[in-house]
């Protein structure tokens, strides 16, 4: 199908504003992987919220149920989305870290002297420290390595899986790089060896279809922010573990899940704009109405089909330019494995100088460590001020990519 961009970018008004500073200049989003903007729906259902159901949870009054309601429709959306067995396999928080440090402080608990935990030197921190942090408690810590052009080094991860290790942790794509690891290789084998798996898929949740079920993974962590939603976290567990697991909450707090994971009072007007966000998704595939989870598949492989045509489109053009170096994947005819997220410098100019010289002309994008810091060190740029990250999502266009191309030229 012809992917419906016009009416896609109608529906985000940040997107059709004008700047003061270049004056009248519309803005060009590539800074996406640190957050995307939202559609009209996600405005409205947060501003809706605080004029019709502003209230705690379980009020027997008007106002009340009408949050227990949008709450209830957030979870669904979100069960659908993700593929979960229910909506009790949901949790929501204030984002996706502090989440996982609540979760891994509880997988702390079981956690003997010498047993051991996996992560990679691909992840954001969000999905390293939080793990870390139990060597206090005994824990043993192994990377996973990357290869030259940032993929995981599979036999390397294979040769640190044995008994003892009682936890994975992955991310679903590189926040940094784009890479999109074998998840479901990764998962197995941690399964293999009888260790949990936590998987990060923040950076994949906005690019393509997610099934918890099929990747068997005991936990996974998402950011409605980077999937044109409020600032909130959510996190799927399996029932077995968010049930057998000890929260650390408040006595008079439910024990029962998911509600037993959601210390203190929730962002009500976040969770509603959850929810609307799933919808908008949803929406996209035109065919399906509603917001189940066949509605989703579809709209999910609709998105990832036009955006590997904007991967290969900011990798041709990229590596077109002589004094530019692409970090991770760069065949622009290899999209398969990878998102439309590029790091690249240009040669004699730091990634602060470039971004700092696009912002200025109205073009967004982020320069740094953008916290996958094991990932920069690996690659010998945190020292020297990280790299450029460009990254393209499905209200971007190929016309965005060209002016992108053509203001890194004239750079270089």
């Amino acid at each position: 199908m012809t992917f419906p961009i016009q009416s896609v970018r109608a529906q985000f008004p940040s997107l059709n504003r004008k700047l003061s500073s270049p004056a009248g200049v519309t803005p060009i989003y590539f800074d996406n992987p640190g957050g995307t903007q939202v559609p009209e729906r996600v405005i409205d259902a947060v501003s809706d919220y605080y004029r019709t159901a502003n209230s705690n949870i379980g009020g027997s009054f008007e106002t009340g149920r009408r949050t227990d309601e949008i709450i209830h429709h957030a979870r669904t959306a979100m069960a659908n989305l993700l593929n979960a067995p229910g909506t009790e396999n949901i949790l929501f928080g204030p984002n996706m870290t502090t989440l996982t440090f609540h979760i891994a402080r509880s997988i702390a608990d079981l956690i003997q002297p010498g047993d051991e935990i996996v992560l990679t030197d691909l992840d954001h921190d969000a999905n390293v420290t939080p793990w870390t942090d139990l060597q206090a408690d005994g824990a043993v810590i192994k990377f996973a390595r990357m290869l030259p052009d940032c993929r995981i080094d599979l036999d390397h991860y294979a040769s640190l899986l044995n008994s003892k290790t009682k936890l994975v942790a992955i991310t679903h794509a590189s926040n940094a790089v784009g890479v999109i690891p074998p998840v479901h290789e990764m998962t197995r084998m941690a399964k293999g060896v009888g260790a949990m798996t936590f998987i990060d898929a923040v950076q994949f949740a906005p690019h393509g279809v997610i099934d918890v079920q099929a990747l068997d993974c005991d936990f996974l962590a998402c950011s409605a922010y980077k999937f044109f939603g409020p600032h909130a976290g959510i996190v799927y567990g399996k029932t077995e573990l968010l049930k057998s697991l000890k929260p650390h909450k408040v006595r008079p707090a439910k024990d029962i899940i998911p509600n037993r994971w959601e210390t203190g009072t929730q962002n009500h007007e976040c969770i509603a704009g959850i929810g609307a966000a799933v919808e908008y998704l949803a929406s996209i595939s035109g065919s399906i109405a509603g917001c189940s989870r066949e509605a989703l598949v579809a709209s999910m492989s609709t998105i990832r089909t036009y955006e590997q045509s904007l991967s290969s489109a900011l990798l041709q053009g990229l590596g077109s330019i002589p004094s530019v170096t692409i970090f991770g994947p760069a065949n622009p005819d290899d999209v398969a494995d990878r998102l439309p997220t590029v790091a690249f410098n240009v040669a004699g100019k730091s990634a602060g100088e470039v971004a700092a010289s696009l912002g200025a002309q109205g073009i967004f994008s982020w320069s740094g460590n953008y916290y996958a810091l094991r990932l920069m060190e690996s690659l010998g740029l945190e020292g020297s001020g990280g790299a450029l990250r460009a990254g393209a999502v499905h209200y971007n266009t190929l016309d965005e990519v060209e002016r992108l191309i053509d203001a890194v030229k004239a750079l270089a």
